[in-house]
């Protein structure tokens, strides 16, 4: 079995569990350490028990808790050479250096991590070297294609063979246009080509994808500003039922807020898996440090300085 789950997404940080049979791995780790280990014990899972953290980029709001989790667990860290060149070099100002345990992959290169397949590929955003992922275990696939100011060619091609896809809907042109807290330049930055996919974009790139063996959207990346699930959702899959096979693509929306639900990666050939997908949040257990941590007052503010720079 192959399944997903967002423990966070939004641009004040981003983290999602994919488990296997045989293998839990961690993509971004943009949360605090804390708030990782708090949520993956509300999935049931420990710690100890993840394999690997997998990075798509070097920003705060991908990787803001490796450092204390890496003095805490012995997980490797998997990036490209010139991601985990810049987080070496961050500035370490009165704190000790911290060890990690690195394993380095080239962008478009395919590779493992116990029983899941990878193929990492190139995205336009401002970072060393963002990438987005295929994960295969078996014949299911799942895609992750977030911080990119633009899809290209080769992306839409790569995640045309996914059952599940997780794509950046970062804000609503109208709402990051009319916003007050960000200077021109900012919003330049985040409508240009190394920028962040826009609603409108992202529904594209959906639609384009029609006929494929694509069967479900997961929408991440919001900005807390500049978009709302509703607006993102509405924009979508209104493009959808435009398309003839929008019908057959179910579509939702990850928050930084709550974890989302366990969703079950399907098949990719012909005869797609039928069934739920995996228990509501609702329907799982849910610790009382969970709902103290997600509802403190600083936990939607850890990256709000630097979002406000990036989302």
């Amino acid at each position: 079995m192959f399944h997903l789950t967002i423990l966070a997404s939004g641009s004040a940080g981003n983290c999602a569990l994919v488990e296997s049979d045989g293998c839990r791995l961690l993509i971004d780790g943009g949360l605090s350490a804390r708030q990782m280990a708090v949520r993956l014990a509300a999935c049931g899972v420990a710690p100890e028990s993840i394999d690997a953290i997998l990075l798509t980029h070097e920003h705060c709001d991908h990787t803001t808790g490796l450092d204390v989790w890496c003095d805490q667990f012995s997980t490797p860290i998997y990036c490209n050479r010139l991601t985990a060149e810049v987080l070496r070099n961050a500035p370490q100002v009165g704190k000790k250096e911290r060890k990690k345990d690195w394993r380095t992959f080239l962008t478009g290169s395919d590779f493992s991590i116990g029983d899941i397949a990878i193929h990492a590929f190139s995205v336009p955003h401002d970072a060393a070297d963002p990438c987005g992922f295929i994960l295969h275990c078996g014949d299911a696939s799942l895609g992750f294609l977030t911080d990119l100011g633009f899809a290209t060619r080769l992306a839409c091609e790569r995640v045309r063979e996914v059952h599940t896809l997780l794509i950046e809907t970062n804000h609503d042109e109208k709402l990051l246009q009319n916003d007050l807290r960000r200077p021109w330049p900012v919003k330049q930055r985040i409508m240009s080509r190394h920028g962040h996919l826009s609603n409108a974009a992202a529904a594209e790139v959906v639609a384009g994808l029609g006929g494929s063996r694509l069967r479900r959207v997961v929408l991440g990346h919001l900005s807390r500003d500049c978009n709302t699930p509703e607006l993102a959702l509405a924009t979508v899959r209104g493009r959808l039922q435009a398309t003839d096979d929008g019908a057959a693509i179910e579509v939702s929306c990850a928050t930084h807020q709550q974890v989302g639900e366990r969703m079950r990666i399907g098949p990719t050939g012909p005869e797609l898996a039928e069934g739920p997908v995996g228990p509501k949040l609702a329907e799982r257990p849910t610790s009382p440090e969970f709902a103290e941590a997600s509802a403190a007052p600083g936990a939607e503010r850890v990256h709000e300085q630097a979002m406000f720079w990036s989302d």
